[in-house]
């Protein structure tokens, strides 16, 4: 199962995620926000120049922690209450060099494993919380 037409609009909208990775030896999970590139199927993080290449997403890439996860979210509005976004679990692969979002630098590909999405909508929170749409993607 792929990803919805309204869920690759919703990607495309918005320009930053929030970016979780594993530490080196496996005890400390680490989030970072960051602006994401969205390909169709998978998504590029990274930046500009050689240093991109020690910051903490990347050695632990590096390391071999491959199991990631991106949240894309926004808050519509407060009042009424309404927010939406999708939540995607994956493999990174090793960093590449390549022309991304914030120019030339060092990027890794993410494969999506699973994601779930709520409200792509936009509607309005009711007396429950948003259902979610769980979708399985590749092999897995």
């Amino acid at each position: 199962m792929a990803f919805t037409e309204d869920e690759i609009a919703y990607l495309r909208s918005q320009p930053l995620a929030r970016f979780a990775t594993l530490s080196e030896d496996g005890e400390q999970p680490d989030v970072v926000p960051l602006a994401f590139e969205f390909d169709g199927t998978g998504f590029w993080v990274g930046g500009a120049g050689a240093s991109v290449l020690v910051t903490r997403k990347f050695r632990n890439i590096r390391a071999g922690q491959r199991k990631v996860a991106l949240v894309i979210d926004d808050l519509v509005s407060l009042d009424p209450f309404i927010a939406r976004g999708v939540r995607i679990y994956g493999e990174a692969a090793d960093p590449v060099e390549r022309t991304g979002i914030v120019g030339p630098g060092i990027y890794a590909r993410v494969t999506p494993t699973v994601s779930w999405s709520w409200n792509m909508a936009g509607e309005p929170a009711g007396e429950t919380w948003y259902p979610s749409r769980r979708a399985v993607h590749g092999d897995t």
